[in-house]
């Protein structure tokens, strides 16, 4: 007798709904079954071929397997499954699983999807970037296309109203309650600061076993973390067999995991390849470690990055029904009850934060992204990256239209970098594409891609040169799938490995840096840093084929050195000469040099002799705006000054002519000062600056002719001297010696508003005695002190009783008088 699931309780109502509305969305929690029992309750109304998406190929193949037994027929009858690398499929099928980027090809090379009469979305929630493009181009495809092909979209923990909204408005069917009830336990306490997370897993782990029974099904985030983990638990959970479970382990272990064991307890170690659809023996107890993995793209740098993060309240929620797939269950949470409110509610999308290199290039191979429908839009910074490196690649044109070789890229079952690579380099490339593409096969090893494919190429020769351990899985996995590459290619270019990663990584062409330390910058701009001591710290160019992902400076993680030869070989026709002018801050100089460069790479520098006057000019400009910056003012002195001071007093009294300001100035600098800045070369030409002339030409004819008649800019004396008259301050002044002024009976004015000067009154040797704006009054009354006192120090200059019937003069008396 068939174990009777929660899902089957809905299954009339939601045949009822795809019926009347061709679309509905499925709520049904972890264990109610909706996987296995929904595509075989829908077979009789549906016409033509029914396609599942899973996100993992084990969860397809598995859910395949037990539809099949179920149904008790064989794989690739009835139910198929089609995954990368393998088809179980005939003309018989009915039923096909299908993992999500199978749909997308489905979809590009048959958009009528022919002979498909409902599209099921499985586990949603995990909102996969594949499984948000597949749901945009099917829900277009039943707009355009195909008004009678049905949609359904199933979750364990998601929203349904938004994507009901996105379906117009799909019908929502709930499928009640887990097969068995789940009790939560939660940590009395926070964990201390510093925890260990596979310490604490661990002891947590010891003590689930002591209490519970059944087997046991351990979240951690990662390979790494499952490994030392499992270290700490051997041969300390007596009863138990160890097993891990990850993506990059091959189908068979993950199959023996999914097996029942007879004799012991299972103690299952699984990333959350293990909250999907799968179900694994006799697990009744969860322990919950609360961290996952996500990649995240930065578009700034172009890398993306893994980083562990804390669950959401969903997937706790998803993990947590893990424990009562098959009977009452229990689940350990490695947090306690009071944090759990600061969880996220649910997981980010993937389209908010990856690489999103693969869906420019689908969205240019559809034609258009103009009216697709995303749950989540991708963001737009992102999406433009990842077209202008496809653009790059030569994927698209210069208006990010795909190409025939963006059509081959596509068609490739791989990133778009190694697919352009393996088309560009031929059948050597595969094995390359299939390392970059896979985790690494060597334990412990330096950073250099090319020892992990001599590794691969000649297992024994790099026994007998080298000591770092080959991940025999790892490697076989590799191998395999550069096999099975190798038949998308064609011929063989005769590239070396180097060139191979370069025609993948063109932003990734690192240049070392001067100094002792290993650092280079890449050709996209960024900068990148390896640990010193290591074999590739001397490169002078390598290519980094993986890097940490910081945004300032990354950390190399794979790279392979290169020849400028090399580059010059695959990349000769991206060299530029450039002819470059600029100010160095630094030397406080111009630096002209002729540059051939890659990006932002200069392979080769060198003076430029005769730069052009704009050329300088430009370059001087931008020192005098880095002297601005520095808090040093524009180099106004003599005439120049005296020019900008009328001018201030001049707005001042509201005259209407240009502003003198610094910010005003060098607004239009590039008018007005550059024809003085060509003879420049070094920031003490550009202190020294006559600014007199330049100005002129800013303020205009009319402006300074203006200035002249309403603020002269100089003073005629009695003995006709023209003297410079400073407007700085609240009254125009000039200097002059006190002899100069003899038989001046009125105050000297400038100026048709007739402005009374102020007088600096000096002593023959150029010292200030008095200062007036009376002159008159000056005469009467303190000039008597001051005769007084510069008699004695001055005998041979004149200093008349009565200095208003004197002659004016600068000249002393003659010897002996």
């Amino acid at each position: 007798m068939t174990l009777r699931l929660p899902v089957d309780d809905i299954l009339s109502d939601l045949k009822t709904a795809l019926r009347a509305a061709g679309r509905a969305v499925l709520q049904a929690p972890p264990g109610a079954g909706k996987t296995t029992r929904v595509p075989l309750a829908l077979l009789d109304q549906i016409a033509g071929r029914i396609i599942m998406l899973e996100p993992r190929r084990i969860a397809a193949r598995a859910a395949a397997e037990r539809m099949a037994e179920a149904t008790g027929s064989e794989i690739g009858g009835l139910i198929g499954y089609r995954i990368r690398g393998e088809a179980r499929v005939s003309a018989q099928t009915r039923v096909e699983v299908v993992t999500e980027g199978i749909l997308t090809r489905m979809i590009q090379s048959d958009p009528g999807l022919s002979g498909i009469g409902l599209v099921i979305f499985d586990e949603f929630h995990e909102r996969s970037l594949t499984a948000d493009l597949g749901l945009a181009l099917v829900l277009e495809v039943c707009e355009a296309l195909r008004d009678d092909l049905q949609v359904l979209v199933m979750s364990a923990t998601l929203e349904a109203a938004p994507v009901a909204a996105l379906m117009n408005d799909a019908p929502v069917i709930t499928s009640e309650g887990r097969a068995f009830p789940v009790e939560t336990r939660w940590l009395p306490r926070p964990l201390a600061t510093g925890s260990r997370l596979e310490t604490e897993t661990a002891a947590l782990v010891r003590q689930a076993a002591d209490g519970t029974e059944g087997g046991i099904l351990v979240f951690l985030p990662g390979e790494g973390e499952i490994r030392r983990t499992a270290a700490l638990l051997a041969d300390k959970v007596p009863g138990c067999v160890v097993q891990p479970l990850y993506g990059a382990m091959d189908f068979k272990a993950q199959r023996e995991v999914l097996q029942p064991l007879s004799t012991a307890r299972k103690l299952v170690l699984a990333t959350s390849i293990a909250e999907t659809s799968l179900t694994i023996p006799d697990i009744r107890v969860v322990v919950d470690a609360g961290r996952a993995r996500r990649a995240r793209f930065d578009p700034g740098s172009g890398m993306t990055r893994l980083v562990t993060t804390k669950v959401s309240r969903a997937e706790a929620t998803q993990r947590q029904g893990r424990a009562g797939r098959v009977a009452p269950g229990v689940c350990y949470r490695l947090w306690s009850k009071a944090e759990e409110g600061a969880l996220p509610a649910f997981p980010p999308a993937e389209i908010e934060s990856a690489d999103l290199s693969g869906l420019a290039l689908e969205l240019a191979l559809w034609g258009s992204d103009e009216g697709l429908k995303f749950l989540t839009p991708p963001p737009p910074a992102a999406l433009l990256a990842a077209r202008e490196l496809l653009r790059d690649l030569g994927g698209l044109d210069a208006e990010f239209r795909i190409t025939d070789h963006g059509r081959r890229m596509a068609a490739l079952p791989l990133h778009p970098r190694l697919a352009h690579m393996l088309l560009k380099a031929g059948r050597p490339a595969a094995l390359t594409a299939a390392l970059m593409a896979e985790r690494d096969p060597l334990i412990g090893a330096p950073p250099d891609l090319a020892l992990r494919l001599l590794a691969l190429r000649d297992p024994e020769g790099y026994r007998r040169r080298h000591s770092f351990a080959i991940h025999g899985d790892t490697a076989a996995r590799i191998r395999a799938e550069a096999k099975r590459l190798s038949r998308f290619a064609e011929g063989d270019q005769g590239l070396t490995e180097a060139q191979q990663v370069a025609l993948a990584y063109p932003d990734r062409i690192g240049l070392r840096r001067k100094g002792e330390a290993p650092r280079w910058v890449l050709s996209g701009g960024k900068g990148a840093a390896m640990a010193p001591g290591t074999p590739l710290a001397g490169a002078r160019l390598l290519v980094a084929s993986d890097l940490d992902g910081d945004a300032r400076e990354a950390m190399l993680r794979q790279a392979i050195a290169i020849s400028e030869a090399e580059l010059r070989e695959i990349y000769g026709d991206r060299l530029q000469w450039q002819d470059v002018c600029d100010w160095s801050r630094r030397e406080g100089r111009i630096l002209a040099r002729r540059r051939q460069s890659l990006g932002a790479l200069v392979l080769e520098d060198r003076i430029w002799a005769d730069p052009p006057p704009e050329a300088i000019a430009a370059a001087a400009l931008e020192g005098l705006r880095d002297e601005l910056r520095q808090g040093n003012g524009l180099p106004f002195s003599g005439a120049a000054l005296r020019l900008r001071r009328r001018a201030q007093a001049a707005l001042e009294a509201g005259e209407d002519i240009p502003p003198v300001d610094d910010d005003s100035l060098m607004a239009s600098a590039e008018e007005w000062l550059s024809p003085a800045l060509t003879r420049i070369r070094t920031r003490e030409d550009l202190r020294g600056l006559n600014l007199s002339e330049p100005l002129q030409l800013y303020l205009g004819y009319q402006a300074v002719q203006r200035l002249e008649a309403l603020y002269p800019s100089h003073f005629t004396t009695p003995l006709g001297r023209r003297i410079a008259i400073d407007y700085d301050g609240d009254q125009p002044g000039i200097e002059l010696r006190i002899q100069e002024l003899f038989g001046q009976t009125t105050h000297p004015v400038t100026g048709p508003a007739r402005t009374p000067l102020r007088l600096s009154l000096l002593s023959p040797g150029g010292k200030p005695i008095a200062v007036t704006s009376d002159l008159p009054g000056f005469w009467t009354g303190s000039y008597a002190d001051v005769r007084k006192d510069m008699r004695g120090r001055y005998p041979r200059h004149p200093w008349p009783e009565d200095p208003r019937a004197a002659d004016p003069t600068l000249r002393a008396k003659p010897r002996g008088t």
